[in-house]
């Protein structure tokens, strides 16, 4: 089962997930990584869930046109939508110091 270690405020906070689970899903019904993770629409449309992986990146699938759209620029940074991703092995990250992530949304007509 992957280890998950979530640094937020200050603290850092650990347990396991099932093979294949999505953090935000899991915070959804009240299980680790909840209360510690901060999220919102679960859609990858929001950017609430911005966190910045310390450690386990290259287990993870290429930013998706979702995270692309969100976060620009700060993928360079290591930064990915946690909503989007399904963990397959352990895993370090951070919500602390994101910078705010403001979605992008089409021009008005």
């Amino acid at each position: 089962m992957p280890k998950i270690v979530m640094h937020k405020n200050g603290q850092a906070h650990a347990g396991e997930v099932k093979e294949n689970t999505n953090l935000v899903v899991r915070a959804g019904i009240k299980q680790f990584p909840f209360p510690n993770l901060s999220y919102g629409c679960g859609m990858g449309k929001c950017g609430k869930c911005t966190s910045r992986i310390l450690s386990g990146a290259e287990h993870l699938p290429e930013p998706n046109w979702k995270e692309k759209k969100v976060l620009g620029e700060h993928i360079a940074d290591g930064c990915r939508l946690i909503c989007q991703l399904w963990i397959t092995h352990d895993l370090e990250l951070s919500q602390d110091g994101i910078p705010a992530i403001v979605p992008s949304r089409p021009a008005a007509a």
